[in-house]
């Protein structure tokens, strides 16, 4: 493919790496779609083979477009500027904020997706708004601070959606690329972190700051959480709701489990409970972010990398949930 040329407003990013998400492999399979049903597994490999997808299987709900290069992080080099751009930005090291503040008729928190609505961090050249394209000084290298950009973001984003202070918290999905940076976000606010795993991977989430752990087929305590931070749903979701204290908060950005779950109402009333959707992040949260990195507050999980052409081992890696944080994809050489 050509290497594209940034249009006013836009720069032009060498990518030094990026990383594999759970959102790259749900908008190539059309995930997304409302005709799928059950959890984030069952199409991973194959994909779901409906027509229905093809509707609305992106982020927004609207139709994939095609030819897509995916890649939801990025860390890189500005190597050039649009027309009205400040050649003074060239040479800078970024991160591009993969979340990123869309404009659409009547939607108030309307969202573009880095590697999703535009093409992505695959490639060793890719354009992204100069807004949204963040300097970063760090001596990391750039696989690590590209682990960085979509699975913190969302984990920060639905902390700051919560409102997370010094309380205990319950993390689902605590080993993945988000579970694991909510539990170094969590801690960085002073709060007691019990996270979900296996046995097996519980000292790794201890040693990363979890105060507790528990498996993730044992039953919970009920009423022990002040918030949930939910990446699961699923068939256990009943379980989540049950944990959370009177007035608790419960907080999702996924549902790797299953998205179709059973509220009964008067749970929600009677206890005073708040359910928060986390996708739309302003601008701030990225940012904020980028101050944690530079100030040595959180660190990279690499649990792999893999070089750009060896991608699809890198997504089998990423499908068999045995590792713990982000694989990174290195793309310059």
């Amino acid at each position: 493919m050509p290497v594209p040329a940034p249009k006013p407003g836009e720069v032009l990013i060498k990518v030094g790496a990026s990383a594999v998400n759970n959102t790259d492999i749900n908008t190539r399979t059309g995930w997304y779609s409302k005709s799928v049903r059950g959890g984030t597994a069952a199409g991973a490999s194959q994909g779901y083979r409906s027509s229905a997808t093809d509707i609305d299987g992106s982020w927004s709900g609207t139709p994939l477009s095609f030819p897509r290069i995916q890649g939801a992080d990025c860390c890189g080099q500005i190597v050039a500027v649009g027309a009205d751009g400040d050649a003074a930005r060239i040479g800078e090291r970024v991160m591009v904020r993969s979340m990123q503040s869309g404009s659409a008729a009547g939607e108030d928190l309307a969202l573009v997706t880095f590697g999703s609505e535009y093409d992505g961090g695959f490639a060793e050249y890719a354009v992204a708004p100069s807004h949204h394209t963040i300097k970063i000084t760090s001596s990391l290298s750039d696989v690590e601070l590209a682990s960085f950009p979509c699975a913190f973001s969302t984990a920060e984003g639905m902390i700051q959606r919560a409102g997370l202070m010094a309380e205990s918290v319950l993390v689902t999905g605590a080993s993945g690329g988000v579970g694991s940076a909510a539990i170094q976000l969590a801690k960085r606010r002073g709060a007691h972190v019990t996270a979900v795993t296996t046995a097996a991977k519980a000292a790794d989430l201890k040693a990363l700051g979890a105060d507790d752990t528990f498996d993730r087929d044992a039953d919970l305590p009920g009423h022990a959480f002040g918030v949930v931070l939910d990446l699961v749903g699923g068939p256990r979701w009943d379980s989540l709701i049950a944990s959370l204290r009177n007035g608790g908060r419960y907080v999702t950005s996924g549902a790797i489990a299953g998205p179709i779950v059973e509220l009964d109402l008067r749970t929600l009333y009677l206890r005073d409970l708040s359910l928060l959707g986390s996708t739309h992040q302003p601008d701030h949260v990225f940012t904020d972010l980028i101050r944690y990195i530079e100030a040595g507050e959180i660190r990279p999980v690499m649990a792999a990398t893999y070089p750009l052409r060896k991608l699809p081992e890198a997504q089998t890696a990423f499908l068999g949930k045995s590792h713990i944080g982000k694989i990174g994809i290195t793309v310059a050489g």
